[in-house]
């Protein structure tokens, strides 16, 4: 499917689809995924740091700055581009008294960095839990295989040990012919209660050369080594932009999965609805560990060995990771926590 990719996909801009919240009294820029280290090494400076002070309450051309800060017009010339490239600071240019001047001001006030990992919400009785499709805990994975980030290939592709590059992490999309990868959620359930139902949510589809929306793949869903149940997926799609395709991927190969839900509860398991089995929550050994362990992938024997794409929340058509929501109650007689805020 894929081995029709180049290493062009590099040169795209890595800062497409940071999230920008702009208000009035304050305007925060939050920094995610492949954009975070070129805005770190850009903050990196006190050269640069003293210019977005300078920059916040006005607008400022580049020889002010330069007699400013007691700098050479090429020293600070430097240092706004570095800051223009990863969007913190805007350089605009109009006739100035000798010609073109370039004005220079600062887009933001503040800057929020998400780190990568599996983010943890909690309601009334339910804890929900999104976690990164780069965040596996381990992978068995052959060709054709290979991941990518919202702006670049990592590694390289059919290559199984692009899977462990430190990259990995910012992975929105990978793919494997034959294999499994497995992901490790923190069991938050509050102690004291009982877990009534688990359910895990996620958007994939098979893996075929190109792409081939005829091209079954049983995929199996496995909890703490527990086979939950298969689903078939019918192909691989693709042929056309998704909702969240980058610009710079190629719509000749894969771009989009279908949304599907696996859960498990007292009465069996069920995928959309769809009864799969018997294995119940009770099945699962919840309680017996700080983690539960996710295994999404193609068993050797499987009938239909098509592989999976499995999608991240930027790209396919669904803007979510691999998400699970684990219903809980407490027992008659067991005194509830008190829930606080942390931070």
């Amino acid at each position: 499917m894929h081995a029709i990719l180049t290493r062009c996909g590099e040169l795209t801009d890595i800062f497409r689809g940071i999230g920008r919240n702009m208000d009035a009294g304050n305007r925060s820029l939050l920094v995610e995924g492949d954009a975070v280290l070129p805005l770190v090494k850009a903050l990196a400076s006190e050269t640069r740091q003293a210019m977005l002070g300078l920059l916040t309450h006005k607008v400022l051309n580049l020889s002010e700055l330069a007699a400013t800060m007691g700098l050479p017009h090429s020293t600070v010339s430097f240092n706004v581009n570095q800051l223009e490239a990863v969007g913190l600071v805007v350089v605009e240019t109009e006739p100035g008294t000798r010609g073109i001047q370039k004005l220079c001001s600062k887009r933001y006030d503040e800057v929020r960095i998400r780190l990568p990992g599996a983010a943890v919400e909690a309601e009334q009785n339910t804890v929900t839990i999104s976690m990164p499709i780069g965040s596996y805990r381990s992978v068995e994975a052959s060709p054709t295989c290979g991941l990518v980030s919202e702006s670049k290939i990592i590694g390289m592709l059919d290559d199984p040990r692009s899977f462990f590059e430190p990259e990995h992490v910012h992975a929105q999309l990978l793919w494997f012919g034959a294999g499994h990868v497995e992901y490790a959620f923190p069991n938050n359930v509050p102690y004291g209660a009982v877990t009534t139902e688990l359910s895990l949510s996620m958007e994939l589809c098979s893996e075929a050369p190109n792409y081939n929306p005829d091209w079954p793949s049983d995929i199996t869903l496995w909890i703490n080594e527990v086979e939950v149940g298969t689903w078939t997926s019918p192909g691989d799609f693709g042929g056309k932009p998704a909702l969240l395709t980058p610009s710079w991927w190629q719509v000749e190969g894969t771009t989009y999965g279908m949304l599907k839900q696996w859960s498990v509860n007292e009465r069996g398991a069920m995928i959309d609805g769809v009864s799969l089995g018997g294995t119940t929550i009770g099945d699962l050994k919840l309680g017996q560990a700080n983690h539960i362990r996710v295994r999404i992938g193609v068993k050797d024997d499987a009938r239909n060995k098509g592989g999976l794409n499995l999608f991240g929340r930027k790209f396919g058509n669904y803007p979510q990771d691999i998400v699970m929501k684990l219903g809980f109650e407490f027992p008659s007689g067991v005194p509830v926590p008190v829930s606080r805020k942390i931070g």
